[in-house]
């Protein structure tokens, strides 16, 4: 979400920055030609003004293009004037009569242009007018040059035009370095544009973050982890404070959920056993005939008691608050197995126990010990006498997972869904003794520190229950 928000920023600043960056560039380009092309003008004028009137008027008109005997002197000073100007700015400089006969230019071959913006500026000029400004140069145009033109009128009429074409390599490089200029400005705002994107991002997400770590806490099962106050936007500040309260809505429901769980089983423990001795008691004073009514009795009592004593034990999980410690699940492994294994034998079926002679993982002992008994518990359970349960203990990359595997009927797809919901059974295990709890209680005692249960099927029947727990040093947020 940051790269995002941070992204969408960027892209508006790169937007107004070239909005307002291409037409400065072009700014700058104009008015750098504009300053070229006034001064081009300004000096077109001084030279019509310094122009011979008898040798371009009188003579032009007679159609003799030599100037009066008067005015010999004068043109020649011109000449060299015009000559010692293309030398010193390297600008091509011309005076032509209307018919484009040179009075005096530099070079002394350069002669009107006999096409382009040439000759639109000399046609302008012959109309009384000077030229428009030529098209724009560029710095990438090396082959455009500046051409302008101005009118020498006498009397009203014009009679010569003075016209120049002027090299644009200084120009462009002005223009360039103007274009560096604006480049470096826009560079500098955009560094700025950044890191003032970058705190404006950290400061609207930083109650997000802290938001979802919260989540991220309550939903792996610390509910006591809240929204700490802190800035960002007031809307988000309200909705941290609006997180907290329904934490503590929750929290408080299922307290009470659970405390009355926990009492509900404990208070009904005692009037069981009470039933239970009286329903003894009569069956003593029962004439004969009526022992299968008594063992369905007594069948039932003790089916109740097996619930009531799975309702507390998940009370009790429920109530734990466990801190997860650096533990060897293999060696922990290992001892659940030989404590099972006289109840395997006893049911025909082999217990064997696979995995690395050191596997730490972050667990609660106590808690972890006794969903593997709830899982091992259930497979014996389910399995068929004669077949075999696996127990293998996996070291992955970022947890340690203890798998138990057995041969049973297992779930099918849509079984699996809900494999340790609270008092599910599969329907096709109804007439096997249990209570539906003991998946969830394993779950419960796992989600409580930091782990997880999963389950899958196992080919050609069967099911696997992996238990996992982080390694150390790679718990997430919600574990510790």
């Amino acid at each position: 979400m940051r790269n995002r928000l941070l992204g969408i920023l960027l892209a508006l600043m790169v937007c107004v920055l070239a909005a307002l960056g291409l037409p400065l560039a072009a700014a700058v380009a104009a008015a750098q030609q504009t300053k070229v092309v006034v001064d081009r003008l300004d000096d077109a004028a001084r030279f019509a003004q310094d122009l011979p009137t008898s040798g371009t008027s009188y003579a032009a008109r007679k159609g003799d293009p030599g100037p009066a005997p008067g005015d010999v002197s004068r043109r020649n000073a011109i000449d060299a004037e015009v000559a010692r100007y293309h030398d010193l700015y390297g600008v091509r400089l011309g005076i032509f009569q209307r018919d484009g006969v040179p009075i005096a230019s530099a070079p002394k071959d350069w002669a009107v242009p006999s096409g382009g913006s040439g000759v639109q500026a000399f046609q302008e000029a012959l109309d009384g007018r000077r030229s428009h400004n030529p098209p724009q140069v560029w710095p990438w145009t090396a082959d455009r040059t500046v051409i302008v033109a101005a009118p020498v009128v006498r009397d009203g009429d014009v009679v010569a035009v003075v016209l120049s074409e002027s090299p644009t390599g200084a120009l462009r490089t002005r223009i360039l370095h103007g274009w560096l200029v604006i480049g470096a400005g826009e560079a500098a705002a955009m560094i700025v544009a950044v890191l003032l994107a970058v705190r404006l991002t950290e400061w609207v997400l930083r109650p997000v973050r802290t938001l979802d770590r919260a989540t991220h806490d309550i939903a792996t099962g610390r509910m006591n982890a809240r929204v700490a106050p802190g800035g960002g936007p007031p809307e988000l500040q309200r909705l941290a404070h609006s997180f907290n309260e329904m934490a503590d809505h929750v929290v408080l429901a299922l307290d009470q959920q659970k405390a009355f769980v926990a009492d509900a089983s404990h208070q009904l423990r005692n009037p069981l056993a009470a039933l239970l001795l009286r329903v003894e008691l009569l069956g003593l004073e029962l004439p004969e005939g009526h022992e299968e009514e008594l063992g369905g009795v007594r069948e039932e009592g003790a089916r109740l008691a097996r619930v009531l004593d799975d309702l507390l034990g998940l009370a009790t999980a429920e109530h734990a608050r466990p801190e997860p410690e650096p533990t060897d699940l293999a060696v922990l492994t290992l001892a659940r197995v030989d404590a099972w294994r006289p109840v395997a034998e006893q049911r025909g079926i082999e217990l064997r126990w696979d995995g690395p002679a050191l596997a730490l993982g972050m667990a609660d002992p106590i808690g972890f010990g006794s969903a593997l008994d709830a899982v091992l518990d259930n497979a014996l359970k389910f399995s068929p006498e004669g077949s075999r349960v696996r127990l293998r203990v996996a070291v992955r990359r970022d947890e340690v997972a203890v798998t138990v595997s057995d041969a049973g009927p297992g779930l099918t797809e849509e079984e699996l869904s809900r494999a340790g919901d609270r008092f599910w059974r599969s329907p096709r295990h109804q007439n096997v003794d249990g209570s539906g709890l003991g998946l969830s209680i394993a779950r419960t005692l796992l989600l409580a520190g930091g782990g997880s249960l999963g389950f899958a099927p196992v080919k050609p029947t069967g099911l696997a229950v992996t238990l996992a727990v982080p390694r150390p040093g790679k718990q997430g947020p919600g574990t510790g």
